[in-house]
């Protein structure tokens, strides 16, 4: 079944006993925990979501996704488009202490009611997909490669002595006010 939107929310178990396909768009304005983790964001997402059983009779969901996100450059703080995509494979739960018993090739997803609401799940692998660091490219970015540098490095400025704990100590020793004392 092909839609523009995704549906919010699905009979996932029908939808695996029919092997169903959906693919749509969700919009990434829409996602409220996406924004708390990486900022505002326009544009849509684009879902493919297979629904089925595995030959050991698991309902499960074969997901891909792809978006293109705006994240802040860890350099010059600057938004950049950053490109993310995710392939995954859900198994479906009806209660938590069945997670245990999917194999490790499979995130559980839990359904309740007999309902499985999509967005939670698409913000779920969009959050899980997010890149730990962004940067822009040196030559794109804001900060200059000289600001880049370490002032320890190409530093002219006079270093602090080393602050050592036992400089005192070894004063006292040098100075001879410690000879003859065990």
């Amino acid at each position: 079944m092909l839609t523009s939107l995704l549906p919010s929310r699905v009979e996932p178990y029908k939808l695996a006993a029919r092997h169903e396909r959906l693919e749509g768009l969700v919009p990434l304005n829409q996602l409220a925990r996406l924004a708390e983790e990486a900022g505002d964001q326009t544009g849509d997402c684009h879902v493919v979501l297979e629904f089925g059983v595995d030959a050991q009779g698991r309902r499960e969901i074969r997901g891909h996704l792809q978006a293109t996100l705006s994240l802040a450059c860890r350099r010059c703080l600057e938004p950049m488009p950053q490109p993310v995509e995710s392939r995954f494979l859900l198994g479906m739960i009806s209660d938590e202490a069945l997670a245990d018993e999917l194999p490790a090739s499979h995130e559980p997803v839990l359904v309740e009611n007999e309902q499985l609401d999509l967005l939670t799940v698409v913000e779920d692998e969009l959050i899980l997909s997010l890149p730990q660091v962004v940067y822009h490219d040196e030559k794109e970015c804001r900060v200059s490669p000289e600001q880049l540098v370490s002032k320890a490095e190409g530093s002219d400025e006079k270093a602090a002595p080393n602050d050592n704990p036992f400089a005192v100590l070894n004063a006292l020793k040098s100075s001879g006010a410690l000879k003859g004392k065990k």
